[in-house]
């Protein structure tokens, strides 16, 4: 039996009828790791960018999403996790994605100090969880509403998987073989 942890959102999710897409949005591809930091550079993706980047159905390519917070505890225990696999996969054809839900006011510090902290600059791109709708979340995924974080999503083709709450190196090792 495997115990998931998550964390609860703090804010309710509201209806914001005013967006702005993001003015240059490059979702980074490579997944080499570099021993010099790499500065980080806010792309902030509105819901419909986001949304883009979950429909990718190359049959070719495992996409790896992962929903996080660096207030939250489950999801930053998982991480070391997703920086191995990273490295462990750099020549394989998976491109990792983090999207932060932290709050607006903390991209510029607790963000990024997480993200160059970490060597994940190129894999972050932000959200502001106030501009998700509820719509957002059966548009895009079977099971996850938004209520807690981690969750990730990972397609490959037509193939999805979806797991909301925390996961162990193996549950992690196993779902990314199972696209295999």
């Amino acid at each position: 039996m495997v115990a998931f942890t998550a964390c609860k959102k703090e804010s309710k999710i509201t209806e914001n009828t005013h967006t702005t897409p993001a003015d240059s949005v490059t979702v980074p591809e490579s997944n080499e790791i570099s021993e010099a930091v790499i500065p980080f550079k806010q792309i902030e993706l509105s819901p419909e960018e986001t949304s883009e980047i979950l429909a990718k159905k190359d049959n070719d390519t495992l996409y790896v999403t992962n929903f996080f917070a660096t207030w939250c505890g489950p999801c930053m225990r998982e991480m070391p996790h997703f920086k191995e696999k990273i490295e462990e996969l750099k020549s394989q054809p998976v491109k990792f994605t983090f999207v932060g839900l932290d709050p607006r006011e903390d991209w510029e510090t607790k963000v990024k100090a997480f993200a160059e902290e970490n060597n994940l600059s190129k894999h972050i791109v932000l959200v502001d969880g106030q501009k998700l709708t509820p719509e957002f979340f059966p548009k895009n995924f079977k099971q996850w509403d938004g209520g807690s974080i981690p969750f990730t999503f990972m397609r490959k083709g037509d193939k999805t998987d979806e797991t909301i709450g925390m996961m162990s190196k193996e549950m992690l090792d196993g779902k990314i073989s199972s696209f295999k």
